[in-house]
């Protein structure tokens, strides 16, 4: 099981950037299908980014061109650069593990959060107008 911890929340005015980090231990982040997910006030949580052991990634639209996301399989952590924040994107923002689905196709990452297994404990980002 692995186990995730973030770090780098904070609150910017609309425009700013933050960068996200999320440590991991007890296994190798670059085997498993690794994601960022948010929780905005009475919203349900929904996908930021997924990035798989391939280094493939697939973006939310809201969050094109303004966030990336890396891996650093040296220090097996993930990070989520964040540049032209807005409002909207004020929310509890949480690191995950998922496993890597097999097909006929190759493998693959389930993009919604019922395909991950392992969460962090989530930080919090505010952006104010």
């Amino acid at each position: 099981q692995v186990q995730l911890v973030e770090s780098g929340g904070g609150s910017v005015q609309s425009g700013g950037s933050l960068r996200l980090s999320c440590a991991a231990s007890g296994t190798t982040i670059s085997n498993y299908c690794m994601g960022w997910f948010r929780q905005g006030p009475g919203k349900e949580r929904e996908g930021v980014v997924v990035i798989d052991s391939r280094g493939d990634t697939s973006y939310a639209d809201s969050v094109k061109g303004r966030f990336t996301i890396s891996r650093d399989n040296t220090k097996n952590t993930l990070y989520l650069q964040m540049i032209s924040l807005k409002p909207e994107d004020t929310a509890q923002y949480y690191c995950a593990a998922g496993p890597l689905y097999h097909s006929s196709s190759g493998t693959y990452c389930v993009r919604t959060p019922s395909g991950f297994v392992s969460w962090g404990q989530g930080t919090q980002v505010t952006v104010s107008s």
